[in-house]
C-alpha cells in the first residue's frame, strides 16, 4: 500500500531555513509528479509548489524565489527546501504525489496520494 509521510517540520526562525521531506513507501517504482500544499491556521489549504515529470515547476507567488521543490527517485522522496522563512509561512504542510508502484500483477499507478502533514511554525 502506497503511503506518503512528511517530516522536517518544526520551529523555524524568520529568515531561516527548513527542509521538508516526503518519503513514499509501498514498493515504489517512481514518483512522477509531486506537490506541496499548506494550510495556515484558520485558512483553507493552498498550493505551495508543484513539479511535473518533465521538470516543470510552479510556485505560489508568496514563495517564489524562497522555496524549491525537488524529487529524488533514488530515495523515493520529495523535498521542499524553504529559505528566508517568514511568519506567514506558518502552516501544516502536506505533500502530494503521483507515480508508479510494483503491485501484485505488475506496475500500477498511484494518483493524487497525500500525506498526513507536518507542522511548520516560523517565529522568533
Amino acid at each position: 500500500q502506497v503511503q506518503l509521510v512528511e517530516s522536517g517540520g518544526g520551529l523555524g526562525l524568520p529568515g531561516g531555513s527548513l527542509r521538508l521531506s516526503c518519503a513514499a513507501s509501498g514498493r515504489i517504482v517512481s514518483i512522477n509528479t509531486a506537490g506541496w500544499y499548506r494550510q495556515p491556521p484558520g485558512k483553507q489549504r493552498e498550493l505551495v509548489a508543484t513539479l511535473t515529470s518533465d521538470g516543470r515547476t510552479n510556485y505560489a507567488d508568496s514563495v517564489k524565489g524562497r522555496f524549491t521543490i525537488s524529487i529524488d527517485n533514488a530515495k523515493n522522496t520529495v523535498y521542499l527546501q524553504m529559505n528566508s522563512l517568514r511568519p506567514e509561512d506558518t502552516a501544516v504542510y502536506y505533500c502530494n504525489a503521483d507515480g508508479t508502484y510494483r503491485g501484485t500483477s505488475g506496475i500500477r499507478n498511484f494518483v493524487d496520494f497525500m500525506g498526513q502533514g507536518t507542522q511548520v511554525t516560523v517565529s522568533s
